[in-house]
């Protein structure tokens, strides 16, 4: 199953969008959301993605 590029949730068979470059890279994505975001942000500063929550328990880890 293919994973969501920017949020990392795991996409169902038929659902989401897949964009591909000229270079022959495939992104798969979620929702609109994710595409718009995708070209403008960092997943690791957006609160509701999955690499947010790795990077923030890594961070944690870390300091203590």
């Amino acid at each position: 199953m293919p994973v969501c590029r920017f949020c990392g949730k795991e996409l169902q068979d038929g659902k989401g969008v897949m964009f591909v470059k000229r270079d022959g890279t495939i992104f798969y994505f979620c929702s609109n959301k994710c595409m718009r975001n995708f070209e403008m942000r960092n997943p690791r500063e957006v609160k509701w993605t999955k690499a947010y929550h790795e990077s923030k328990k890594l961070r944690l880890k870390s300091i203590r």
